[in-house]
């Protein structure tokens, strides 16, 4: 893995375990909770690079989970590359906020995974006990582009040799 790579999910995950201890009583995600695990899901190249150099023996002769569903899913629901998940895979669960201009006017929306909703409203929440999106997509897309020139993305499923 490229140090700036180690390094980019290094400060996610900084952010993402103080989010965890905020809410871990409202949070239920864990091994073989794989609801947000959908198909269709595209990263980087810089992060596709970093499970290819990690994954070599799944990628070549492992099969793909059924279609509608993560491609590195197990028989379980467990993530087969968890250490070397990608960034989005990394943040899901944790109550999101993000801004859009409707109207000339910035909006701000949040969400969070159904099976986390029970507890404080997450309107109600402070804005730090949410994950702005934006500021790691941003970061990520600048490594990206400064290590492949470009901003190509790469299914997931299309990373076996078998898919």
């Amino acid at each position: 893995m490229s140090n700036d790579l180690n390094d980019f999910y290094r400060s996610v995950e900084e952010r993402t375990s103080k989010l965890e201890s905020l809410h871990d009583k409202r949070l239920n995600c864990k091994k073989g909770c794989s609801s947000c695990c959908v198909d269709g899901i595209s990263v980087f190249e810089i992060e596709a690079k970093n499970i290819r150099e990690r994954n070599p023996g799944l990628l070549s002769s492992g099969e793909p989970f059924e279609k509608g569903a993560c491609a590195f899913l197990g028989k379980q629901g467990e993530c087969r590359i968890y250490n070397d998940r990608p960034y989005v895979c990394r943040t899901q669960g944790l109550p999101l906020r993000w801004l859009e201009v409707y109207g000339g006017k910035n909006v701000e929306y949040r969400d969070i995974c159904p099976l986390n909703e029970e507890g404080e409203p997450i309107e109600s929440l402070e804005s730090d006990g949410c994950l702005a999106i934006g500021e790691f997509e941003g970061r990520l897309a600048t490594l990206q582009e400064r290590q492949e020139g470009n901003l190509r993305r790469v299914l997931l499923r299309d990373m076996f040799s078998k898919s």
